[in-house]
């Protein structure tokens, strides 16, 4: 349940980009979750609070990914397509979002990102983006970790699997922050 946002706060968008939502993606369709992040961004941007586009990429012989053996395989080994890791059209292309890139699921390590939050007096984050389990999860644990506010828009998040967003919802997120939707976060931008 949302209660405030703190005076400066920013959106982070995690992973809105052309390759990964190509994806089928559950509960939330991609093109809700983009519209609904959108419509945050433009209403985080006109109340002169901060946007962060987070973009994941890796060589495309993911030579520079994260290490380690896994039981699933995290490569393809096929190049991904020209564009993959461009940000979508709908959230690109605004001059003042800072644009963040990463090489793991989570937005904070190895990235600049704490920087950038740290630089403008942000003491709360907003999310939003995919995979709710992956990339939106890691980032809300780090953003705990870090000491932020974290509020999860969770209707502009979705994932590959609705089981597995539906347990960082109704599970984790709830012990990182505090839930609801994207229209109870935009009214308290106006509100606040």
């Amino acid at each position: 349940m949302l209660t405030i946002l703190d005076e400066r706060t920013a959106l982070v968008v995690v992973d809105l980009q052309n390759g990964f939502l190509a994806r089928p993606a559950a509960p939330h369709t991609a093109q809700d979750v983009i519209a609904r992040a959108a419509e945050l961004a433009e209403a985080f941007r006109a109340a002169s609070l901060p946007v962060v586009l987070v973009r994941y990429t890796v060589a495309a012989d993911g030579s520079d990914a994260t290490p380690g053996r896994t039981d699933m395989s995290r490569h393809a080994g096929a190049a991904p397509p020209e564009g993959w890791d461009a940000i979508v059209d709908d959230l690109a292309g605004h001059p003042g979002d800072i644009v963040v890139t990463k090489r793991n699921w989570g937005s904070f390590h190895g990235t600049d990102l704490d920087l950038h939050l740290r630089r403008r007096g942000v003491t709360q984050v907003v999310l939003s983006g995919v995979a709710t389990s992956l990339g939106v999860e890691s980032t809300a644990r780090a953003a705990h970790e870090h000491g932020y506010h974290v509020t999860l828009a969770t209707d502009a998040m979705t994932d590959l699997d609705p089981t597995a967003h539906e347990h960082s919802v109704g599970k984790i997120f709830p012990l990182l922050g505090e839930t609801g939707t994207t229209a109870e976060v935009l009214e308290l931008v106006k509100n606040r």
